[in-house]
């Protein structure tokens, strides 16, 4: 047990920046009110398509698209969260 977690931690964690790209299209059966309210609406949806089809969502169309970035091409505050990823990486 004391060797696999050595070689765990002799892994080096390679991270990047991805641009992600997603379009769902599904139907759902809910009530009225839980869609009006705008801020809580994307993060209904997601978890309704992410619990998965059922009798009250039927799932349509999923794509998702991802690409690695250049680190340049992102924010400040994204590059140096990175940097700090790759740093604990490397300790």
């Amino acid at each position: 047990m004391k060797s696999k977690a050595v070689s765990l931690q002799s892994k080096k964690v390679e991270v990047s920046i991805y641009e992600c790209e997603i379009h769902l299209k599904f139907r759902l059966i809910e009530e009225k009110c839980a869609l009006s309210d705008r801020h809580d609406l994307l993060e209904l949806l997601i978890e309704a398509f992410t619990i998965g089809a059922d009798e009250y969502m039927e799932p349509l169309q999923a794509d998702v698209n991802t690409q690695e970035i250049s680190d340049l091409e992102a924010s400040p505050q994204m590059r140096r969260q990175l940097m700090r990823l790759r740093n604990l990486s490397d300790a």
